[in-house]
């Protein structure tokens, strides 16, 4: 048995254990301590009937308010939602066109379209838009299939190579090497070409030959002189610009295998109003350009693409 005796110095009782000549003392808690301990528990109890508590296995106890934080979201979203709701009608109500003629609507709708951008785009364009190897950089005046904002809303709303949808912006170039329409070696002399009209190599008896095949070959969708076509979505192969590589390797994997990028059709998962302010931001980005003139639309100017 513990051999318990009250200490002198500070008339406390000891708990009668002692280590190497200390002896532990059964001071009391404060009785502040206490109390807070106390009115902790009463709260607690309070807290269970209130509020949601007990786990379930689908759900949890609702307590007698009904609170959940799920619902204070949605209630703070709706307030939010209602503040909004004559900005995004005016958005919804102008014409993509026009946007251009409200500085404080297009402001609105670019700042609404940079969240929507960090919310759907990142993934593939990166945070800063500047995209990688197979996703385009939205920051340069490249475009395949044209920069006006328009464009660049039927581009986001129906997105690029969707099965099923005949809106999609479509484009296939031939497996050249795969489907067996040119041997190696003509491949080989393809690059030497597309190298050569790019500026990064000197004309040579390879590139000759490939200009020749180029004729034969490409010049229906990418143009005589290689500076590709909006009108079928073929890239401008003059260019530093390239989508997936332009040293020789990547070219002759292009030109032998094809290439199938896709992006989202957009207009499946996002209201009409965020695809417009999604527009308007890629379009402020630095290479949006001014709708093209009605006789350059009609006749699909050719322009800089994205390789």
């Amino acid at each position: 048995m513990a051999d318990k005796r009250i200490d002198q110095p500070t008339g406390t009782e000891t708990m009668g254990h002692e280590w190497d000549g200390i002896e532990e003392l059964n001071t009391p808690l404060p009785r502040w301590w206490l109390w807070a301990f106390y009115a902790s528990i009463a709260w607690a109890a309070v807290y269970v009937v209130l509020y949601p508590a007990w786990p379930l296995v689908h759900s949890a106890t609702a307590g007698v308010l009904g609170w959940t934080s799920t619902g204070q979201l949605e209630a703070e979203l709706q307030q939010q939602r209602a503040a909004r709701a004559p900005l995004m009608r005016a958005i919804a109500d102008t014409p993509i066109e026009q946007l251009g003629q409200h500085p404080q609507l297009m402001q609105a709708a670019i700042e609404g379209g940079r969240a929507a951008f960090k919310v759907s785009c990142t993934q593939c364009h990166g945070s800063g838009a500047a995209g990688s190897k197979g996703y385009p950089n939205l920051n340069d005046d490249d475009w395949l299939w044209g920069g006006d904002i328009a464009t660049i809303q039927y581009t986001i709303e129906h997105g690029v190579r969707q099965p099923d949808h005949d809106a999609t912006r479509m484009s296939q170039m031939p497996a050249f090497g795969k489907d067996g329409i040119l041997k190696s070696d003509q491949i080989a002399d393809l690059v030497a070409h597309v190298r050569t009209i790019s500026g990064q190599q000197k004309p040579d008896a390879a590139s000759r030959r490939g200009a020749v095949l180029f004729e034969q070959n490409c010049t229906a969708c990418h143009g005589p002189d290689g500076k590709g076509s909006r009108a079928v979505g073929a890239p401008n192969l003059t260019d530093a610009i390239w989508l997936y590589g332009g040293d020789a390797d990547s070219i002759a994997h292009t030109i032998a295998n094809s290439r199938y990028g896709v992006m989202p059709r957009w207009g499946n998962h996002l209201d009409p109003v965020t695809i417009k302010m999604l527009a308007a931001y890629v379009h402020s980005l630095g290479g949006g350009e001014q709708a093209p003139k009605p006789e350059l639309a009609e006749a699909g100017a050719t322009n800089n693409g994205r390789p």
